[in-house]
């Protein structure tokens, strides 16, 4: 498996995440993706752990930069988003030529959002 594709998911499982945190306010989603990840693949779930890390430490810089500078407000990365002609220099992602079907990931996602709302209505032991 090559080292972009891993990337490519490990990034993907890390805003799938991190969406349904944001939505739900439910905090374990990471280590719950991180430990169902991990128990197939170690080298994927760091992959997610790092991003997820990433995607964190970039949210907090922006909000100090756009606190410091207004202006800043609600730039996203030059690089994400494709704009090359404003982005500071280093590799820009590539596409890649394998398409990857998030409804699978979707579906886990939503399948712990069920689990995790029967286990908050049961009596614990």
């Amino acid at each position: 498996m090559s080292d972009a594709y891993l990337e490519k998911i490990a990034g993907e499982l890390a805003e799938l995440a991190l969406a349904d945190e944001e939505r739900s306010g439910d905090e374990r989603i990471i280590n719950d993706i991180a430990e169902i990840v991990g128990s197939s693949s170690q080298t994927l779930q760091e992959a997610f752990l790092t991003s997820v890390r990433v995607r964190r430490a970039e949210k907090r810089a922006r909000e100090i930069l756009a606190k410091r500078d207004p202006r800043n407000s609600g730039d996203t990365s030059r690089l994400l988003t494709g704009d090359k002609a404003n982005a500071a220099s280093g590799p820009s992602p590539q596409a890649n030529d394998e398409d990857v079907d998030t409804s699978d990931l979707q579906s886990m996602l939503d399948e712990l959002d069920q689990q995790n709302a029967r286990d908050a209505g049961k009596p614990s032991s």
